[in-house]
């Protein structure tokens, strides 16, 4: 259910209850910012503070409030929230800790926070353990500590789950103009997205940056990306957890590549969000939306007075999603005209300072290099603290070339120090963004390009209910997998040694394994390339109690992992990468979320390192890409059809070849059959070794191609 956030977060009057420092700030803050309407007080003691003086309960208000920060402690918070429900007020800022943040301290937490939730009814409740917001365009706030914000006409909005580092972004001296801070605490009743959504309906706002440290509910970011992609707002986040890696139990290298944190980024891609590490690249991008929205493409031109400057934007740049495209005929004539005979003209450009201080000539030589072919046109210019009134052309050329081009121009200073606040100022007022920090300036571009990408329609596939799993023989696997055209190897199942005569209808070279371990080449249940004769003796050799004898696949031009985890968070993660033994020491993998398109599937295998073999690397057989992309779709139709059941699929490795994509080896975790959709048929009596998958539903072999 969305509520309505409006009078709470752009209320005409406010509430106070409790007392002590706390609440005196919530006050002294509204009206240090000029809030217009009015503030009201609540304290048994009929107390006074800065002007306001207190009735002793919340029935003795004027009306009910639009916005309430309550002040008390937990159990008190819950009878005030009752009451302010009952009385219709709009919502109400929970400030009191210990809830469910406390739960592994305190067993009664989780009930308490249930209870919030349950006494606050209908009316939106942020919190508890929360700071509450700031609402810089109208001059409403609930706040009960300093803070760095000033009244705007338009800007950006931050939400973040941490109160702390809520504080320290407002108090950025960058240029960038926050219009909304909201604090989001435990998240009781109202999530991160429902905030951002509610902020999306308010078109002052130019730009959304949200600090994450867990989703919840992937349908609700899906929502948020449709509404925010309506509204042409651009969405970031920073996703903190990166280094928590769910690798405890780890049976597949899928699951060991993915980590926790491929999920978060998954969902990122998929929803158009762009995802920045730190905090100061997280303010740039917020500062480079604000003034120009998502970046066209992620080429780049970047000017400076030095080469040695020139050469630094070209290496920051190295290994991002970004690049500096060569000078095109045009741009070299203007930039000749511009400078004479002794620059070399190229891009990243050095223009050296014959030109300095003459505004017209700058303008002249900087305006060829906002093309239109370019996102952002990057000057770099660094301001000296000690005397900076020389570098008043720099900042007036700058201002000149972004009226004349109308392109997204940014003056970046190489050390953030060295950008003055006032000339940020300026040059924000006339639409040319300043970015404090070379490798910020990289990061916002790579980011504020990277949203191009608009979300996708389809919501990811979700979850579903936890399961307790089993991990199938490969023979299973490889069977079910089948049924939604899977290409495996022709094989046949033994309990016993197989012999040559057991595989006479095999053609040689032939695989010989050992089922019922998850890494069988580590445990030396792997045997490859053996004659029928052979086959005999590599039997005698291996430990176990079923063997899978394969044709081998031969004309491998590359081997592929492909993989779908289960991600509580998230949904089901789809995992590619270079496949093999070696798929951890190579770490060359890219995750989606399920449902993908082949389009997907396309764009995602051009991002690996193994792409260039797949393609044909020097002159070599290229892979069939097309079978590729079908085993991928495949492996898809098969998890999504079983989405209640199954945990884990790997197929590693899938060999490709010029005339198909084969799954060598297979592993699934799934539950038990009683809870597979559909339920699973007896074994095939016509086929007894087939494994019991062989009647399940889904598309027969002979429908494949």
């Amino acid at each position: 259910m969305r509520r309505d956030l409006s009078r709470l977060l752009a209320p005409q009057s406010i509430a106070v209850i409790g007392g002590g420092a706390w609440c005196r700030q919530v006050i002294m803050q509204a009206q240090k910012m000029g809030f217009s309407g009015q503030i009201w007080l609540v304290h048994p003691g009929r107390i006074e503070v800065e002007g306001v003086k207190a009735v002793a309960d919340v029935r003795d208000l004027p009306g009910p409030p639009d916005a309430v920060f309550i002040g008390v402690n937990r159990n008190a918070t819950i009878q005030t929230v009752k009451a302010l429900s009952d009385m219709g007020a709009g919502g109400a800022v929970c400030f009191a800790s210990g809830f469910s943040e406390a739960a592994s301290e305190d067993a009664q937490s989780q009930n308490l926070q249930a209870e919030l939730v349950a006494a606050a009814g209908d009316m939106p409740i942020l919190g508890p353990n929360c700071y509450g917001f700031i609402n810089a365009l109208d001059g409403a706030l609930l706040w009960p500590d300093q803070h760095g914000c000033k009244r705007v006409d338009r800007g950006v909005a931050i939400l973040t789950q941490s109160s702390n580092i809520a504080i320290n972004l407002t108090m950025q001296r960058r240029g960038l103009p926050i219009a909304a801070v909201v604090t989001c605490g435990n998240m009781a009743q109202i999530s991160q997205a429902e905030i951002a959504m509610a902020l999306l309906d308010d078109p002052r706002i130019t730009a959304i940056g949200l600090h994450v440290e867990g989703f919840g509910d992937p349908s609700a970011w899906h929502a948020l990306a449709l509404k925010a992609r309506d509204k042409a707002v651009p969405l970031i986040a920073l996703k903190v957890g990166a280094s928590e890696q769910a690798q405890t139990a780890t049976v597949s290298h899928t699951a060991s590549l993915a980590g926790s944190d491929a999920g978060a980024t998954a969902l990122l891609r998929r929803l158009g969000i762009a995802r920045l590490d730190d905090l100061p690249s997280f303010l740039e991008t917020l500062k480079l939306l604000h003034c120009n929205g998502p970046l066209e493409t992620n080429a780049l031109s970047c000017i400076s007075c030095s080469g040695g400057e020139a050469s630094l934007a070209a290496d920051t740049a190295t290994n991002m999603r970004l690049h500096f495209p060569p000078l095109k005929a045009a741009q070299k004539t203007a930039l000749s005209d511009a400078l004479g005979p002794m620059v070399a003209l190229s891009n990243p450009l050095d223009y050296h300072t014959y030109i300095w201080g003459d505004v017209a000539k700058m303008t002249a030589a900087w305006l060829p290099m906002a093309a239109s072919h370019v996102g952002l046109l990057m000057l770099v210019i660094d301001y000296p603290h000690t005397d900076a009134s020389d570098w008043e052309s720099a900042t007036q050329a700058a201002i000149a070339v972004r009226a004349r081009s109308g392109r997204p121009v940014a003056v970046v200073a190489t050390l953030p120090e060295l950008m003055p606040l006032d000339v940020s100022d300026r040059l924000m007022a006339a639409g040319v963004t300043p970015i404090c920090g070379l490798c910020e300036a990289m990061r916002a571009a790579e980011a504020a390009a990277s949203i191009r990408r608009p979300p996708d329609d389809v919501p990811p596939v979700p979850p579903g209910p936890e399961r307790m799993s089993n991990m199938l023989s490969e023979a299973e696997a490889k069977t079910l997998l089948q049924r939604y055209c899977v290409a495996t190897p022709n094989s046949i199942v033994s309990d016993r040694p197989p012999d040559a005569s057991t595989a006479r209808g095999l053609a040689a070279p032939l695989v010989l394994k050992g089922q019922g371990r998850a890494h069988k080449s580590e445990a030396g249940a792997v045997r490859l390339n053996l004659t029928h004769e052979a086959l005999t003796r590599a039997a005698q050799e291996m430990s176990a109690n079923s063997f899978l004898v394969e044709e081998m696949v031969q004309g491998a031009v590359a081997e592929l992992l492909v993989g779908v985890t289960r991600d509580a968070a998230h949904g089901f993660v789809l995992t590619l990468g270079t496949g093999g033994v070696l798929t951890e020491l190579w770490q060359d993998s890219v995750s989606l979320l399920l449902p993908v398109k082949e389009t997907d599937v396309a764009d995602a295998l051009e991002t690996l390192k193994t792409y260039p073999l797949l393609t044909g690397y020097r002159g070599r057989p290229a892979a069939h890409m097309d079978a590729i992309i079908t085993a991928v779709m495949a492996v898809q139709a098969c998890v999504i059809a079983h989405a209640d059941a199954i945990s884990e699929v790997e197929v590693n490795p899938l060999i490709c070849t010029p005339e198909r994509a084969v799954a060598a080896d297979a592993l699934i975790l799934m539950s038990p059959p009683t809870h597979v959709q559909g339920g699973l048929n007896e074994p095939d009596q016509d086929h007894p070794k087939r494994g019991r998958f062989a009647g399940h539903i889904g598309p027969a072999q002979s429908e494949c191609h």
